[in-house]
Formats: C-alpha cells, sequence, structure tokens
C-alpha cells in the first residue's frame, strides 16, 4: 500500500511539475513538503514506530530532499471538510494526511522522546481521525490566503502547542533525523514553508 501511493505521488509531481510559479497557492487537497524555516528539515514520517510515549508512528524532520515519505495532503476537518482548489486562510482548521501511510499528523499529551516536549505523531487512517488531528494554520503578515514559501505555524487545537522542530537527532533506526515535537511557545522554532508538490489551482478565483 505504501508503496502505491508514493509512486502515486511521484507520478503527480512529475506530470504537474514543481509547480512554482504556476499555482503559488496552497489549497485544499493539494500535496506539498513542509519545510522547517529554522533547520531546512523536511516534515516527514515513515512506518517507524516511536519506543516511547504514545507508541504510534513517528513524525521527524529529515533533510533527505527526494523522499516521497515528506509528502502531507491538506485536508479540511472531518466536520468542516473543504473542497480541492479552495484557499487556506490564517486561522483556518487543517488536518495533514501522510501521503504513503494516509496518517493523520497528530498531537497529544504524551513526552516527546528527546526533548520532552510534546510528541507529535502520525495516528489513524482515512477512516479513522480525531480531534487531535486538527491544527490552526496562520502567519504574522503577508498575503491572504496561504501561499508556497511563505513561513506560517500551525497550533494544534486540542492542547494549543505549535508544531516546532530543532537539530537533536535520534540514532537508529532514524539515524540523521531530528525531532519534531509541540511546544507551548511559537518562536523562531515553530514556522513551517510548502515547498515542492502538486498545487491544485485556486477554484473560487471566477467565481
Amino acid at each position: 500500500m505504501q508503496a502505491a501511493w508514493i509512486a502515486a505521488v511521484c507520478l503527480l509531481v512529475l506530470a504537474c511539475g514543481n509547480t512554482e510559479g504556476s499555482a503559488p497557492q496552497v489549497t485544499c487537497g493539494s500535496t506539498i513538503k513542509l519545510e522547517h524555516q529554522a533547520t531546512k528539515a523536511l516534515l516527514h514520517s515513515h512506518e517507524i514506530a516511536y519506543g516511547s510515549g504514545s507508541g504510534q508512528q513517528s513524525v521527524t524532520g529529515s533533510h533527505t530532499p527526494d523522499d516521497a515519505n515528506s509528502f502531507w495532503i491538506v485536508r479540511g476537518p472531518e466536520a468542516e471538510p473543504c473542497v480541492q482548489g479552495t484557499p487556506i486562510k490564517s486561522g483556518q482548521l487543517v488536518r495533514l494526511q501522510h501521503a504513503a501511510t494516509r496518517k493523520w499528523l497528530h498531537s497529544h499529551l504524551f513526552a516527546s522522546p528527546l526533548t520532552n516536549n510534546q510528541e507529535v505523531s502520525a495516528h489513524g487512517d482515512d477512516g479513522r481521525t480525531d480531534t487531535g488531528d486538527v491544527w490552526i494554520i496562520d502567519w504574522d503578515k503577508g498575503a491572504g490566503a496561504w501561499m508556497r514559501d511563505q513561513p506560517v505555524r500551525f497550533r494544534h487545537t486540542d492542547t494549543s502547542k505549535y508544531l516546532a522542530s530543532h537539530d537533536r537527532k535520534f540514532g537508529r533506526p532514524i539515524a540523521g533525523q531530528q525531532e519534531v515535537c509541540a511546544k507551548a511557545a511559537a518562536a523562531k522554532d515553530s514556522y513551517w514553508l510548502a515547498t515542492e508538490g502538486v498545487y491544485y489551482p485556486d477554484q473560487t478565483a471566477d467565481l
């Protein structure tokens, strides 16, 4: 299953190209990579579980640029799904679905393994999701809609903590990948940028 999703994402990227300059808005349904602004690591997951905390699928920061396990699909919350191609506004509720494993970017009150911040994991699947998968996206200034290469923050709705990362790295079996966690205060380590991916055009532009 994972191999099939990776192949599908790769084909989409090849078919649509990098989309830089052609569709700069990040819209619902877009499949993107998220780069941590401070460390340049990509938000990443894979079928390796944490050895502590929740034991759920781990989420890390990866410095391997061509790894398809760093693609995430932008979704609305289960109760308020957004139509593909709808622009994302500051303050909007979103979910991020890992393209390869179909799990949701998730957080909860377990401690993160390296720094004792709040754990961030990948959880559920297409048919299983909960409020721990929902984040509020916001940014300081700029466009009215989420744009590619624009620094944004993700605040977890259940715990009000911000998606963050740093340069503390794991050993085996994910040696060289860095911890992704959630922290109480927004800071320089809580900014992320959408980079390469498949960006669906704004479907509201002609309305």
